[in-house]
C-alpha cells in the first residue's frame, strides 16, 4: 500500500437486508454496524484526496498522492514485520497534506514508460490509454525505478549485493524562495546517499532533480529493511519524507513483491454465500 487510513472499528452504514453478524442466518436488521477492513480505509483515503484536490484544483492525481504520502504520520516499525509493505508511507494526515512543500509529480508519458518496462507492449498500452499515439519504444522488461514516485523500493536477488540508483524530480509548491536540505536515515544493513543534498528554488512550480543511491553488502534470506530521506526547508515549515525499502527475493523473482510469512499464510475458508463480505470479520454485533 501507499498509505494507511483509519479502518478499524469504524461506525458505518449497513444494508438492512444483510445479516449484521457472522451468522448468516441472523434475522436482525440494522442500519449501522462497526466494521473493519480496507473497505473502511478506502473512503477515508479517498476523502483525504478530495480534500487536497479541493485545496489545489490544478494538481494532478500524482501530485495529490505525493502530498498525502510525503506528509503521512510515520508508523512504528514494530507494528508489522513487513514494514512499509504493510502500512505504506504512514497514516494519512490531510491537514498537513494541503501544504506539502514539494511534490513528486508524474504525467501520462511517465506512466506509459512504467507500463512498458513492466512488459506491456504498444497494443496493450493503447487499450489502457485509449490513445493510438501511445507507443512502447522498447519491449525489454526493466526495473521501473525511475517512475517519479514518492517512495523507493529496491529488490535484491538472494546472494547479491545491495546496489540501486534512483532519479527523482520534485516540484516546488511551497514558498517561492526556498532551500531544502536532505536528511538520510538508514539501518545498518544499507546506506543511502543523495546528490545534490541541497535544492534551491526561486519560484513556485520550479522543478529540481536529484539522485538517490542505495548500497550495502551481499544479502541472503534477509528480512525487509527500510530507511527514509527527508527534505526540509530552511524555516522548517515543510518536511517531505519518502521511505526507502530494501527487500530480498529469490533469483528470477526480482520484479515481484517480497514473500514473507504474511503473504504465505493459508487462505481463510469462508462459509455461506459464494461472495461473503469481509466486513463480518470484526463486527461488533453478535447473535445471542
Amino acid at each position: 500500500p501507499d498509505l494507511t487510513a483509519p479502518g478499524v472499528d469504524i461506525l458505518a452504514a449497513w444494508s438492512p437486508i444483510a445479516p449484521p453478524s457472522i451468522d448468516w442466518e441472523d434475522p436482525r436488521s440494522v442500519d449501522y454496524n462497526i466494521i473493519s477492513g480496507t473497505s473502511m480505509s478506502c473512503p477515508h483515503a479517498s476523502g483525504a484526496a478530495a480534500y487536497v484536490k479541493a485545496a489545489h484544483p490544478d494538481w494532478s492525481p500524482a501530485a495529490v498522492k505525493s502530498a498525502l504520502m510525503t506528509t503521512a504520520t510515520v508508523v512504528d516499525p514494530n507494528k508489522h514485520e513487513d514494514l512499509e509493505f504493510a502500512y505504506g508511507s504512514g497514516q494519512i494526515n490531510p491537514a498537513q497534506a494541503i501544504k506539502p512543500g514539494l511534490v513528486y509529480d508524474a504525467n501520462e508519458t511517465d506512466y506509459i514508460s512504467f507500463l512498458c518496462k513492466q512488459g506491456y507492449n504498444t497494443t496493450t498500452v493503447r487499450l489502457i490509454t485509449g490513445n493510438n499515439s501511445s507507443v512502447c519504444s522498447s519491449t525489454l522488461n526493466g526495473r521501473a525505478w525511475d517512475l517519479n514516485y514518492p517512495s523507493f523500493s529496491l529488490a535484491v536477488e538472494d546472494g547479491k549485493q545491495i546496489d540501486g540508483v534512483f532519479t527523482r524530480t520534485v516540484t516546488n509548491v511551497g514558498s517561492a524562495n526556498s532551500t531544502y536540505t536532505v536528511q538520510m536515515y538508514s539501518p545498518p544493513e544499507f546506506s543511502i546517499s543523495v546528490e545534490p543534498e541541497v535544492l534551491s528554488f526561486s519560484t513556485i512550480g520550479e522543478k529540481k532533480s536529484f539522485t538517490v543511491k542505495v548500497g550495502g553488502g551481499f544479502i541472503s534470506q534477509q528480512k525487509i529493511t527500510s530507511g527514509a530521506i527527508i527534505w526540509t526547508d530552511e524555516l522548517e515549515q515543510y518536511r517531505v519524507r519518502s521511505p526507502v525499502v530494501v527487500y530480498n527475493v529469490l533469483p528470477g523473482y526480482t520484479f515481484f513483491p517480497p514473500q514473507t510469512s504474511k503473504f504465505q499464510k493459508k487462505p481463510t475458508t469462508f462459509h455461506g454465500p459464494t461472495t461473503p463480505s469481509m466486513h463480518h470479520k470484526n463486527e461488533i454485533l453478535g447473535r445471542n
